[in-house]
Formats: structure tokens, sequence, C-alpha cells
């Protein structure tokens, strides 16, 4: 099983969304609350049943999901 390393939140108290790596991939999880707004839902593309969306703030991207990475 692949361990998460929690990587960071802007909520205050301790609720999502949330950031985790996923050890030893490059793969980000994100905890968040559904998406359940149908108009927002009939504009993803390419959907999976096994799919799921949440909502996260671009501050908590920016702070700890940046473009670059570590070399």
């Amino acid at each position: 099983m692949a361990r998460l390393r929690f990587l960071g939140t802007t909520s205050d108290d301790g609720d999502c969304p949330t950031l985790y790596e996923v050890e030893g991939t490059t793969d980000i999880l994100v905890q968040g609350d559904r998406v359940t707004d149908p108009e927002q839902l009939a504009q993803l593309r390419d959907v999976k049943d096994s799919e799921t969306f949440v909502l996260v703030p671009r501050d908590l991207l920016v702070r700890f999901a940046p473009r670059t990475t570590a070399a």
C-alpha cells in the first residue's frame, strides 16, 4: 500500500481541502468537497465511472503544489 505524505491545507479547522503526496510516485492526492453541481459536471470531459471531482482553492495549489519539482 502506498503511503501518503501530508503536504498542506488552507483550512483553519483541520477540515478539507488538503493535499497529500503519494510517496514513491509523482502523484498528488486531493481531499476536498465533492462537486455535485449538474451544470459543472456536464462540462467535464472524458469522465470515467471511477472518477470523482473535488473543489480546491487556487491558493492551496500555489502554496503546496508548485509547478516545479525538486531536483
